[in-house]
């Protein structure tokens, strides 16, 4: 805006949104996202630019934001110790610092005050943003994003204190570890019922043998006590 004075700032704003996908910086019109995971697909935004003269002047425009189907296998999960609000509040320069800290587009995909799976935390002052890298045209692993964060993580910190105006702790949210995996798990349990029957059968055969041995000997004892069964000498009939 070519104006002098108040008239010639300029604020953006999204209108009859009330959904909370999207921001915008009020400043410079960059459109970024809050909460779009799980979500894909052509969305249709209104901006408005406002100037802030005595006599405020307005235009609305609509654009067209295109979210593409991610792997939710690259996202990462950068956790600070900000309430969300103010997260939320200053996402755009969070964006920012990532974006020059590790060289490449950086995407917001959620910005929430949760962990993973929807786990409440104990602590307010955790705000929990997802975010995708891309190197041109193409996701940047999950594992490489994560390492280039906790080699540039004093400096992240650094200037994120700057945008909070407060210290701050940056940290990468890791998945929980499964005990063991459902093929590991299969493995544990076919080779504990093996050993069960293994077990089960060394029983019954060791209870076989000993029957027969007591049939046997019974026999024996039998034969020996009853006369019909020995010679005239007392020895067994054939």
């Amino acid at each position: 805006d070519p104006d002098s004075g108040a008239s010639g700032v300029v604020r953006y704003s999204l209108v009859n949104h009330p959904a909370n996908d999207f921001d915008i910086d009020e400043k410079t019109g960059q459109i970024f996202t809050v909460s779009v995971a799980g979500k894909s697909g052509t969305f249709d935004l209104e901006v408005q630019a406002a100037d802030q003269g005595t006599r405020q002047l307005t235009a609305r425009t609509t654009v067209k934001v295109t979210v593409d189907a991610s792997s939710r296998n690259n996202i990462v999960t950068v956790v600070l110790n900000q309430k969300v609000n103010m997260v939320e509040r200053n996402i755009a320069e969070v964006k920012r610092v990532l974006a020059a800290n590790l060289a490449w587009n950086i995407y917001v995909i959620a910005v929430h005050a949760d962990g993973l799976q929807g786990k409440a935390r104990s602590s307010t002052d955790a705000t929990y943003v997802e975010i995708l890298a891309f190197d041109e045209a193409n996701e940047v692993p999950a594992e490489a994003v994560k390492s280039k964060l906790w080699e540039r993580k004093s400096t992240i910190e650094t200037q994120l204190e700057k945008v909070f105006s407060a210290p701050v702790t940056a940290a990468v949210e890791e998945p929980p570890e499964d005990s063991a995996t459902p093929e590991l798990t299969a493995t544990i349990v076919l080779g504990v019922l093996l050993a069960c029957t293994l077990a089960a059968l060394l029983v019954h055969v060791v209870l076989t043998v000993k029957r027969r041995r007591y049939r046997d000997r019974a026999e024996v004892m039998t034969g020996v006590d009853n006369p019909c069964v020995t010679g005239s000498n007392g020895s067994l009939k054939n």
